[in-house]
């Protein structure tokens, strides 16, 4: 018994065997591919179907536009933070000292520890980049810095500045 089904594209009827079902074929009306259904078993009931409320359609739609309009309102009312250069004084010393151990953590291959500690030298953005300005023409680094190669240590600064531009 032959399968007879409509082309999805030309709506023409087709026939296709059995053992083609659940496969892919060309329409010999319009030669576009169309998806050739399984055959009925007879074991299988008919599904009832039921035709689209209109009303809960036009009601799902309305619903999602008014979430849209709720959401976009919500982003826009969000305050955005302060940018981190508001904080731009902060005991030089102690500035030094965090960029240093950004540093010492990027030699030693920590490189979660660096991130948290650059996060922190990020609010003093001004700052620091003057300070890192410094160290990167130094010729003296700080103690724990001297057993990183200078060309490394200069990588790692230049790193650091990118981050805070």
């Amino acid at each position: 018994m032959a399968i007879v089904f409509h082309c999805g594209n030309c709506k023409k009827k087709v026939n296709a065997p059995n053992e083609a079902g659940g496969k892919w074929g060309k329409c010999p009306h319009c030669n576009l591919k169309c998806y050739i259904p399984l055959p009925k078993s007879d074991e299988e009931d008919d599904l009832t179907l039921a035709p689209v409320n209109a009303e809960e359609e036009a009601q799902y739609h309305q619903l999602m536009r008014e979430t849209y309009h709720i959401t976009e309102d919500l982003l826009h009312q969000i305050d955005e933070s302060p940018e981190p250069e508001s904080k731009t004084h902060s005991d030089e010393k102690q500035l030094v000292g965090m960029i240093v151990k950004y540093l010492r953590h990027m030699a030693d291959g920590q490189i979660d520890a660096a991130i948290q500690v650059a996060d922190k030298v990020a609010m003093y953005r001004v700052q620091a980049v003057k300070i890192l300005e410094g160290m990167a023409v130094a010729e003296m680094q700080d103690e724990k810095l001297r057993d990183i190669p200078p060309k490394v240590l200069v990588g790692f600064i230049r790193n650091l500045l990118t981050k805070l531009s």
